[in-house]
């Protein structure tokens, strides 16, 4: 069964959600203060964390960037509604999702099982995909750029792998979002921007994703050539 680390300095929002993840099939745990939370994920066990924006010790941007340096837990960010910077600042700083406060318990679930199912999925096909320069294993959910491992948040990884799938095809805002998130979801193009960015920059020196003005994004990289057999004399 799935762990959920919830780190939320309310102790009454606790106990109701971890009742109604049980429906779910997902533990839930609470944790309310950052350092609580931060010691308890180093402790490992744990498949995703919930942030609330509002700490204590650190708020949850300062959170989400520590916990970041280490781990590529996929993390959702509780953000006060309609605050639409709180949401960049997240998507900037390596969340994988944002949910506005006050939310339904329903769709904070939903959110968590779409992380959850795009962390452990595995394409028929998981056939690792080799460009100049770049290699996508969608087995290991690794990438090796310039033969150096690259670390990369879940959604990065999602993004890299459904633009390494068709080279050179272009992958509109909605497109990605579909793919990233879900039908249900909050279209918020601006987020795709934010990841792409911050995916070009991890892939540098490599000139990797493409911008098509006005359409969307797409991989730029060749298909890595065989190597040579040697000839025999």
């Amino acid at each position: 069964m799935p762990r959920i680390l919830l780190i939320d300095d309310d102790a009454q929002l606790g106990p109701p959600l971890a009742a109604y993840f049980q429906r779910f099939d997902l533990t839930l745990e609470q944790a309310l203060r950052p350092s609580a939370g931060l010691a308890r994920l180093a402790q490992g066990g744990f498949d995703a964390a919930i942030l609330d924006v509002m700490l204590p010790e650190m708020d949850g941007f300062e959170l989400c960037r520590t916990i970041r340096r280490s781990s590529d837990i996929p993390l959702i960010m509780l953000t006060a509604r309609g605050e639409v910077m709180d949401r960049v600042v997240g998507l900037e700083l390596g969340a994988d999702d944002y949910v506005p406060k006050p939310f339904e318990p329903r769709e904070l679930v939903a959110r968590v099982q779409t992380v959850l199912r795009r962390r452990t999925a595995t394409a028929p096909a998981a056939a690792r995909l080799e460009f100049d320069g770049l290699t996508v294993d969608p087995a290991t959910r690794s990438v090796m750029r310039l033969g150096q491992p690259l670390e990369l948040t879940g959604t990065e990884f999602d993004l890299l792998h459904l633009l390494a799938r068709e080279p050179g095809k272009v992958f509109s805002r909605d497109d990605i979002l579909n793919h990233l998130r879900g039908h249900e979801a909050e279209l918020f193009t601006r987020a795709v921007d934010i990841v792409v960015s911050r995916l070009r920059k991890k892939l540098e020196p490599l000139d990797a994703i493409k911008t098509l003005r006005n359409a969307g994004y797409s991989l730029a990289l060749g298909r890595a050539q065989p190597a040579a057999e040697p000839k025999t004399p």
